[in-house]
């Protein structure tokens, strides 16, 4: 085992490292988070992605909160699409972002057109919406857009 030490200090840059560590702990901010409620929030980051454990693909979104107490922190929505119903959830989200962009899979490739269409259009848009962010009584986390309005 002591090999892979040794190969991961030559690898990784350990001093630059322990810098970054030392800025974080200056900089640390108490983030806690977010509770289950209604949120005024805005899309930063609207992606298909590989989830780390398994590489399967994955809708991400980030969603900037814009007032209250949990203001500048994030909630995320993420929805495997290894199902259809998978995709059905992620299709009924994103048609609930009111783009203006058809909501539609085909295919992967498609699929992250689609998204980058969509976000393009929520930015050039400056829509912001107001999440109810719950759970249903699996313990699953919900996320419902009760209303669309601009900047």
């Amino acid at each position: 085992m002591a090999n892979v030490w040794e190969k991961w200090n030559k690898k990784i840059d350990t001093a630059g490292l322990k810098d970054d560590v030392k800025k974080a702990a200056e900089n640390k901010q108490d983030f806690k988070d977010v509770p289950k409620g209604k949120y005024e929030v805005k899309l930063t980051k609207l992606e298909l992605k590989a989830t780390k454990k398994t590489d399967d693909p994955m809708l991400s979104c980030w969603m900037k909160v814009l007032a209250g107490q949990y203001k500048g922190q994030h909630i995320f929505y993420n929805q495997m699409l290894t199902t259809g119903f998978g995709i059905h959830n992620a299709n009924e989200f994103l048609r609930s972002l009111e783009s203006g962009v058809e909501i539609e899979f085909e295919d992967f490739k498609q699929y992250n057109d689609l998204l980058m269409d969509v976000m393009e259009a929520v930015e050039a848009e400056q829509l912001e919406y107001v999440l109810d962010y719950g759970e249903n009584d699996k313990g699953f986390k919900t996320f419902k857009i009760e209303d669309v309005f601009t900047e």
